[in-house]
């Protein structure tokens, strides 16, 4: 019994890990499969942003605190993620 009560926590360890990387298909729908595009006709072309500044921006919308026009928008989007998640995200998106 206490063996299947440590795998099931195991199992659900990595299952919440595994679902808590960032949704990248979900962002391609406004910023293009190669972060290309203005989203909207209103953001920064991601692709030409550094980590740091992605970083910055996806922890800001979350907090509230960065954005224009579309804040209320990206704030949805990556309120679910950790910093930890976003600043990970940032640096396989980034420059």
């Amino acid at each position: 019994m206490k063996k299947i009560v440590i795998a099931s926590i195991a199992t659900l360890a990595l299952a919440t890990a595994a679902s808590a990387a960032v949704n990248a298909k979900a962002c391609s729908s406004c910023h293009g499969a190669h972060f290309e595009k203005h989203a909207l006709g209103k953001s920064k072309v991601v692709k030409d942003l550094t980590h740091a500044e992605i970083a910055h921006a996806l922890k800001g919308y979350k907090a509230g605190t960065y954005g224009g026009p579309m804040k209320g928008l990206m704030k949805g989007q990556v309120a679910k993620y950790s910093d930890a998640d976003l600043e990970a995200f940032a640096h396989t998106i980034g420059k």
